[in-house]
């Protein structure tokens, strides 16, 4: 178990790409390193088939991430299964607070990705997991020869779609414009070779129905002259936000988009925070496991530079600091 009581060079918020990519050179670097985070792998972990990562013609997510895990562990990296629910600074030191304990770096470096969003109707937290899911490569194969529905527009939702073909009976991808936001070609593609899937644009859903399960979704827009449509799942894509509490809290810059704004250097405009991954804004909308392992580690390697000129002023402050 990690030492409250001894400061750290480097605390790496995250358990996903952006975050063990950090871990391998922040360990290579010799910084005395502890990696937190409550979700291992991030939407990594949550893909299918990831065909897009060098080194590998395709593996899967949770595989290439689990992976990334063990290659850190090998490091003796001490990694935290926890909760980060405050963050602050004094003195050249941050203080983290968890669910089980209080830690202090010199340098932090947050790679926190993102939480997808929902629909905010009734009933969608209750029948989450009961019939209600925000992952599509998750939960397919649950839904062998049955009737889904996807709901968004954008690249993961005709993702989402094209591989639930492959399972469901049919598969109704609802989006509330005239036409798709931007996804890959070759998405798009495979797609429109889905004879299971049933396009039904300029439709939004307004309620969902079901006892305890997920019975039918109430439409804006009739489809076959009904405004009830009977599906057995409905996977929410409509993409997801920055979790950028712990970065607002302490007055790192944020964009219109709610990404911490990092510098070429994964710097952050809080001075030894660096941030790395789906949470900054450091590759606009290319949001991917190759660019989140990239920035983990060019934050790394800045936060090395920065706890070798600051390394002592975290252990000369830290005794007794608290955030209480």
């Amino acid at each position: 178990m990690p030492d409250p009581a001894q400061p750290y060079d480097v605390i790496i918020i995250g358990q996903g790409a952006a975050a063990y990519g950090a871990a391998l050179y922040s360990a290579r670097y010799q910084m005395k390193t502890l990696v937190i985070g409550d979700e291992f792998g991030g939407e990594t972990a949550t893909g299918s088939t990831i065909e897009n990562y060098p080194g590998y013609s395709h593996i899967d997510g949770f595989d290439l991430m689990l992976k990334m895990k063990e290659q850190v562990q090998a490091l003796e990296v001490e990694i935290l299964d926890d909760r980060v629910n405050e963050l602050a600074q004094e003195e050249g030191c941050f203080n983290l607070k968890a669910y089980d304990g209080e830690y202090r770096s010199t340098a932090v470096i947050l790679a926190v990705g993102r939480e997808r969003r929902k629909l905010g109707l009734p009933l969608e937290q209750d029948l989450m997991g009961k019939g209600v899911s925000y992952c599509s490569t998750c939960d397919a194969p649950l839904y062998k020869d049955q009737s889904v529905a996807v709901v968004g527009g954008g690249d993961a939702a005709v993702k989402g779609s094209v591989l639930l073909a492959k399972y469901a009976k049919e598969v109704y991808l609802i989006y509330r414009k005239a036409k798709l936001t931007r996804p890959e070609p070759i998405n798009l593609s495979l797609l429109e070779k889905s004879p299971n899937v049933v396009q039904l644009l300029d439709t939004n859903v307004k309620g969902l129905v079901g006892n305890g399960k997920l019975e039918r979704l109430e439409l804006d827009r009739p489809y076959m002259d009904q405004s009830d449509l009977k599906v057995d799942g409905i996977f929410i894509e409509i993409g997801a936000d920055p979790r950028n509490q712990l970065a607002t809290k302490l007055g790192a810059m944020i964009n219109d988009k709610g990404e911490i704004m990092v510098s070429k250097l994964m710097e952050t405009t809080i001075t030894g925070l660096f941030a790395g991954g789906d949470v900054t804004d450091a590759s606009g909308e290319l949001k991917q496991t190759i660019t989140s392992t990239a920035q983990g580690v060019i934050a790394a390697t800045s936060a090395y530079k920065y706890v070798s000129e600051h390394g002592n002023a975290c252990q000369v402050h830290a005794a007794g600091y608290s955030l209480d």
